[in-house]
């Protein structure tokens, strides 16, 4: 149970500033060994800054940052990356993208054992009759799924996903989220996950940390002890759950000068709405 695992990222008292704007002030929590955890928040809030120190694309002002125990410069080789968008090669087939990130971590060495295990990462995604199509012939949702194969494909300990399902339709996330739940149940790689999705967070997290306005803290951890798939509608405690995140979400929102909310009431999903 990744509940009960060692914890294979932490950051302890981080402080972040860019451009003279402090992001994080004194920001601290883990991640352990094999988990799904989901980092939530409004937009802006530095949910992606969080990768970015982890990945060494950052260095923190202050605090301390540990990935697999190590400086995030010298274990950024445990570590792979899933962003919005795919970043696909386009004079590379499917396959030739997933061999790439193989062959520029590890170089070409034995072709064709690389081949065969990438093939074998496109079947895992369900994409092994298309390992010859280049990305242009490909939907939106399938260059994402060659996305998450490249990334297994360096056999990373961990997978930062960065709002990956962000610029699909609703029913190209629902499909998605359930094929990467059914990879990390495979694999059991830990992953990050960055969403400002309230029913994506539910649905995929072990646990959820959700994020303030900056300068950025953590307003609140909730740990989501239920099997997988997650019916919201159907399973009433997830249900509150999402209640009770968008109140949260409705207290970030800035307030008008007569100190009315403003925006809408809550930040409803697509999932919401197309009910």
């Amino acid at each position: 149970m990744a509940a009960e695992s060692a914890s294979i990222i932490e950051l302890d008292k981080v402080q972040v500033e860019l451009s003279g704007e402090r992001i994080y002030d004194a920001l601290s929590f883990s991640v352990r060994t094999g988990e799904f955890l989901c980092i939530l928040g409004p937009s802006g809030c530095g949910k992606s800054t969080c990768l970015r120190l982890m990945g060494d694309l950052l260095r923190a002002s202050a605090g301390v940052v540990k990935v697999d125990g190590r400086a995030p410069s010298e274990a950024w080789d445990q570590l792979a990356y899933v962003f919005q968008a795919p970043r696909l090669v386009p004079w590379r087939t499917a396959l030739g993208n997933v061999m790439l990130a193989s062959e520029l971590r590890f170089g070409k060495g034995d072709r064709a054992r690389v081949e065969a295990r990438c093939r074998g990462l496109l079947d895992l995604v369900g994409l092994g009759g298309d390992a010859q199509k280049y990305p242009r012939m490909l939907s939106g949702g399938e260059r994402q799924r060659v996305a998450i194969a490249r990334a297994l494909a360096v056999d990373p300990k961990i997978i930062l996903m960065d709002e990956p399902f962000s610029a699909l339709d609703l029913n190209t996330r629902r499909r998605l989220r359930a094929e990467v739940i059914a990879i990390w149940e495979q694999t059991r790689k830990t992953i990050v996950f960055v969403t400002h999705d309230i029913d994506e967070a539910l649905v995929l997290a072990d646990r959820i940390i959700l994020m303030s306005n900056k300068p950025t803290r953590i307003i609140e951890t909730i740990v989501i002890d239920r099997a997988r798939p997650r019916d919201i509608v159907s399973m009433p405690d997830l249900a509150a759950k999402r209640d009770h995140l968008h109140r949260l979400f409705r207290a970030l929102e800035p307030k008008s000068d007569e100190g009315d909310e403003a925006g809408p009431a809550s930040p409803a999903t697509e999932e919401t709405l197309a009910r």
